[in-house]
């Protein structure tokens, strides 16, 4: 399982935020995300956003640090990628 991790560099909501990605599948992402105690509230199309408070934790539960520009890159070729105006996909509870 990999999972990468951007720096905390969007802000929103008075904090800054990194994004968690996988260039396998989603649920492989929800998986993770789940392990690291992350609300499916912070799921958004194709990441979780993850505050920086939190960033070292999820990089200590095994997500690979890597810049924004190759997070986006390796979630596209994977065929991953959901910009905004493209139907987000289904979230199972």
């Amino acid at each position: 399982m990999t999972v990468y991790i951007d720096p905390p560099s969007w802000p929103g909501h008075g904090r800054m935020w990194s994004h968690l990605v996988s260039d396998v599948s989603y649920d492989e992402l929800h998986s993770f995300a789940a392990e690291l105690g992350a609300p499916r509230r912070a799921f958004e199309r194709d990441h979780y956003d993850i505050p920086s408070h939190r960033y070292a934790d999820a990089v200590a539960a095994g997500a690979v640090e890597i810049g924004s520009k190759e997070l986006v890159r390796r979630l596209t070729e994977a065929g991953l990628r959901r910009p905004k105006g493209r139907p987000a996909p289904s979230v199972r509870d």
